[in-house]
């Protein structure tokens, strides 16, 4: 499957497993490493090339608060930046509750608007450990033919409503799975807000994963509500807020959220590096018991101890396995 010479999509016959072949994405810039004097996302870049979405002033001022712009080194056939906010430094951690909400919304139309073209992919990638090549805050947004299959992990369908669901395979049996739910995947201990749940699997993968989940299950991203956008907003900001108090202030880190029906966020702190035997198996070594993580979120994400983290509560676990 070939869309133009920027990438292609090739499928593995055997193991049917797909890879995306794009090797100018190799000359991005990188303002980090001193490859681009002037950040292409702060203000006065807004009449160079095209923007495809903007909250805020009127096409090429610069009187925006967000906007939207292709990705110049694309890896699918819609692949977009959304730019948090005209500030290059402020993240989800330091913005407003009102422009976190607005980055939110801006997601909510963005997946409105894709969502018959494929598969919306909404990710974030901060830090060099999480893949960040300019660090002027955006997200990507990939949408991905549904002819390529990706084995995303999604939400048991066996859990009540009164109750965290449980990650499970693509493939996953659900006759198989009826008589586990309970027994083997159960949370020890869960954090509600209003309008969602918050929980670490207990087959988490990384040290401190955290998922986010709405109460209201069997619904895609674009039919979040604007009440529970508030709520969304305010609750992946405090988690990024103490979780870099935790590890460092702006510690690498990544999110996304799930494509399909029955949505959630998956929030992934990238401190730890993949050793051999992970690449190897694909099975992943969590140096971190999620309940753990569980108990540190429920005692600081309402009234932060600001000094208790920074002495008792700072990562330990192991960087490497």
């Amino acid at each position: 499957m070939e869309y133009m010479a920027e990438f292609k999509f090739l499928q593995n016959p055997i193991t049917k497993k797909w890879v995306i072949l794009a090797p100018r994405r190799a000359k991005r810039p990188d303002v980090a490493k001193g490859a681009e004097p002037v950040c292409p996302f702060c203000l006065g870049r807004e009449k160079e090339g095209k923007e495809v979405y903007r909250v805020g002033g009127r096409p090429g001022d610069s009187k925006w608060l967000i906007r939207v712009i292709p990705n110049k080194f694309p890896f699918a056939p819609i692949h977009e930046i959304v730019i948090h906010s005209s500030d290059h430094h402020k993240n989800f951690d330091q913005l407003s509750l009102r422009e976190n909400e607005l980055i939110i919304r801006t997601y909510r139309q963005r997946f409105l608007t894709h969502q018959k073209k494929g598969e919306v992919i909404i990710f974030h990638n901060r830090g060099e450990g999480g893949g960040e090549s300019l660090p002027h805050p955006h997200t990507q947004i990939a949408v991905i033919p549904r002819t390529v299959k990706m084995d995303i992990p999604r939400l048991s369908p066996m859990a009540d409503s009164n109750s965290a669901p449980h990650p499970i395979s693509l493939s996953a049996n659900f006759k198989e799975l009826n008589g586990l739910h309970s027994k083997h995947l159960a949370h020890k201990s869960t954090f509600q807000t209003p309008h969602f749940y918050l929980f670490c699997p207990i087959t988490s993968q990384w040290p401190d994963e955290v998922w986010v989940a709405p109460k209201k299950r069997g619904r895609s991203f674009g039919e979040i509500t604007d009440l529970e956008i508030s709520d969304f907003a305010y609750t992946l900001s405090r988690l990024i807020q103490i979780f870099d108090v935790r590890h460092g202030h702006e510690f690498p880190y990544n999110f996304y959220i799930y494509p399909g029906g029955d949505w959630y966020l998956r929030l992934i702190p990238r401190l730890k590096v993949l050793g051999g035997f992970e690449l190897t198996s694909g099975i992943y070594v969590n140096t971190q018991d999620p309940d753990k993580t569980m108990s540190f979120i429920k005692e600081h994400f309402g009234r932060p101890n600001w000094q208790k983290i920074l002495k008792k509560h700072r990562a330990e676990y192991e960087r490497r396995v």
